[in-house]
């Protein structure tokens, strides 16, 4: 086994610094546009749903849109941490309830190559069109995509498994994983603490490489 550990991570606001939605929605949505994030709160849309209200609903403007991308704020130091994990026998999958038009090109910007499972999407009109996922091996009503599976399914395989997330929808796939490999910032730290939920913070993702490239070499 070429990896014998999986470091399943987040993509928005995790990997970077913004979550792209919320760049459209306070760039490009118009100020009369319905709150779509409260009514998932609610539960009147599923997750799904009020991200992609929210790109259906921003003004056609591709330029913008691209430039939205690269204000994400990826990790500067994505392409070096990833070398050092594989080298130590980590392997890094994107698992994202955002959509992967933005996630592949931030990737290829930087350089890295990683497995990545999201909801696929592309530019149409001038907006972000999000769809949902067809052929992947892990669907979620609520988000397109289970992260908790895709964990389910790395530790059915007898993989040590990490995850790092900042999302409320990474609550569930965080407790999969021991305390002492599990990374959370914003709304997951809340959640975990509301839970009386251990973790590890961070506030760069590059610092969860660096935990785990310590821990690997002590264990060594």
């Amino acid at each position: 086994m070429r990896y014998p550990s999986i470091l399943v991570t987040d993509f928005d606001g995790t990997l970077t610094s913004q979550d792209y939605y919320r760049l459209v929605r306070d760039r490009l949505v118009p100020d009369d546009t319905p709150d779509y994030w409260s009514l998932y709160r609610n539960g009147q849309l599923t997750h799904f749903e009020a991200l992609r209200a929210y790109f259906a609903a921003a003004r056609p403007d591709e330029p913008t849109h691209l430039a939205l991308v690269d204000l994400m704020g990826l990790d500067p130091n994505l392409a070096q941490s990833v070398a050092a994990l594989n080298e130590q026998g980590w392997k890094v999958v994107v698992v994202s309830n955002g959509c992967q038009w933005y996630i592949d090109r931030l990737l290829r910007q930087a350089g890295v190559d990683l497995e990545v499972h999201a909801n696929p999407g592309a530019l149409e009109g001038g907006r972000l069109a999000m769809h949902w996922p067809t052929d992947t091996l892990y669907p979620s009503k609520q988000t397109g995509i289970d992260k908790a599976a895709v964990i389910r399914a790395y530790l059915e395989e007898g993989r040590t498994v990490a995850f790092a997330g900042d999302g409320a929808t990474d609550v569930a796939p965080a407790l999969l994983v021991p305390p002492n490999r599990r990374f959370a910032r914003a709304d997951l730290a809340e959640g975990l603490r509301e839970q009386n939920a251990s973790f590890r913070p961070f506030e760069r993702w590059s610092e969860v490489a660096n935990a785990l490239l310590e821990s690997t070499g002590e264990a060594s």
